[in-house]
């Protein structure tokens, strides 16, 4: 067996760390939404995870939709491809929309994504973010509230994967370390 398979993956962010920055993340944006019903986006399936801990601590009425994209399969390069698996259930027009995402690496989804949704007609779209990537950025993109910049590594746990495998660990990791 690999080390990565024995061992697990190389702690990155220590759970208690993500947890103490979902709280802060939760607490900003429910001071940027007061008086309004903001409509959280997460991209599944990546974000699962960090959409379910973030609600838990925005103080306010809210809504909650999944989008699903990929670029990945079972790599770990991503394709360059984007393509869209799943569509949202309602319509966004008019409403004030946060995208909630795992990880921004090259920038070529959340650029898809925030075109696409723009053209929707939200009263506003913001974009949240686990992590991001910034070494690997092929288009730049903007990001509203983000959790912690990581190196160019491969990153694993608290949702995200490599070929489904790692989602269930609570902290970030490093695959391959």
């Amino acid at each position: 067996m690999t080390k990565a398979k024995t061992e697990g993956p190389r702690v990155l962010i220590e759970a208690a760390r993500i947890k103490r920055r979902v709280r802060a993340l939760g607490k900003r944006i429910t001071r940027d939404y007061q008086g309004q019903t903001p409509l959280l986006v997460g991209v599944l399936r990546g974000a699962a995870v960090f959409l379910s801990d973030l609600i838990r601590h925005v103080d306010l009425k809210l809504e909650v939709d999944f989008i699903a994209m990929s670029s990945y399969g079972s790599a770990t390069e991503t394709s360059g491809q984007v393509q869209l698996l799943k569509d949202l259930e309602s319509s966004i027009d008019g409403s004030h929309v946060i995208l909630v995402e795992d990880i921004v690496d090259t920038g070529l989804t959340l650029n898809y994504l925030v075109g696409n949704l723009r053209s929707r007609n939200p009263a506003s779209l913001r974009v949240c973010a686990l992590l991001s990537k910034p070494s690997r950025r092929k288009l730049e993109v903007a990001i509203d509230y983000l959790g912690f910049e990581v190196p160019d590594r491969f990153v694993v746990g608290y949702g995200l994967d490599f070929d489904q495998q790692f989602r269930n660990l609570p902290y970030i990791g490093v695959l391959g370390d």
